[in-house]
């Protein structure tokens, strides 16, 4: 058993397709096959059913996942401690990030970063899918740490530390007819157009759990992946949106109003796995990012890593 077998074998699970593992790993789909044969071979078991659809775990696959994990986790906890004990923090720090967050200064976070630890590789990606993806990139192994915009319970394999809460509000041109209200309920929505994120994104899930859960039915004009691109929908007039509060009241033209009875907000936390104990660089990375949230008055604050849920 080889440890490239293992990472190969890891990545086939996660993406459930030799084709996708293969781009993933950045090899051919022969490599991956060829690898994944010798394991079953080593070991005397199948280890993926394959069929034209979908290649999915045999119970022995599922037995050794974890294991498999296990074991990447600890060939690199040996890289990191080694690291640690040069001179000066080394290695490479992979984040995915969150689109059109100005609650979290990231250029000054990765600026910092640099200059302080320049034996340091820092990566820094956005998922196009948004929290939804940056949680299976975590999982995947994919980044070392995330930002997900949360409004309910964490995965239960993830160590989470919330930054800031963010109400959303819903956002009208100032000419739109609901414009001179103080404030509106939900039922008013129901023949609006909507300027809202694509599927994956927190503010899209949270918006479409409570209409349907109202009943109402929404339209959606228009699917954008940043919240200024939105409020400018919004401004000329092309729809209505539900909105980070501290973004829709910076947007001329855009006139903010409450939803009675409902709750909007949303949390962003930094997530890594429960499983891996952070090593140095990442820490150094963590702390940077905490000091440099913006909170809803204008204000930076820090936030305490040594409780996380």
């Amino acid at each position: 058993m080889e440890l490239r077998q293992l990472e190969y074998f890891v990545a086939v699970a996660h993406e459930k397709s030799f084709t996708l593992a293969a781009k993933r790993l950045h090899v051919v789909q022969s490599a991956v096959s060829a690898a994944i044969a010798a394991l079953e071979k080593d070991l005397k078991v199948t280890l993926f059913e394959r069929n034209a659809q979908r290649v999915v775990l045999t119970e022995a696959g599922a037995a050794l996942l974890p294991e498999a994990l296990a074991v990447q986790d600890a060939v690199q906890g040996a890289h990191d401690v080694v690291d640690e004990l040069g001179s000066g923090l080394r290695g490479r720090v992979r984040m995915a990030m969150l689109g059109g967050l100005a609650l979290i200064d990231l250029p000054a976070v990765a600026g910092l970063f640099r200059a302080r630890y320049p034996g340091v590789e820092l990566q820094l990606r956005v998922e196009a899918s948004g929290s939804s993806g940056n949680l299976a990139a975590l999982l995947a192994g994919d980044c070392d740490v995330a930002l997900l915009a949360l409004s309910g319970p964490a995965h239960p394999d993830l160590a989470t530390w919330e930054l800031v809460r963010v109400p959303n509000v819903l956002a009208v041109p100032v000419r739109h007819r609901l414009a001179r209200r103080r404030r509106v309920i939900l039922a008013d929505l129901a023949d609006e157009s909507f300027v809202d994120f694509p599927p994956g994104f927190t503010n899209r899930a949270i918006a479409d759990q409570v209409f349907e859960a109202a009943g109402l039915s929404r339209r959606i004009a228009v699917e954008v992946a940043g919240v200024d691109e939105a409020a400018a929908f919004v401004r000329h007039e092309v729809g209505v949106a539900l909105l980070p509060e501290y973004a829709a009241r910076l947007t001329d033209g855009v006139r903010v109003l409450p939803v009675d009875g409902q709750s909007f907000e949303w949390a962003v936390h930094l997530a890594t796995l429960r499983r891996r104990r952070p090593p140095a660089a990442l820490r150094a990375l963590l702390g940077l990012v905490t000091q440099h949230v913006r909170l809803l008055d204008g204000t930076v604050a820090g936030r305490d890593l040594h409780r996380a849920n």
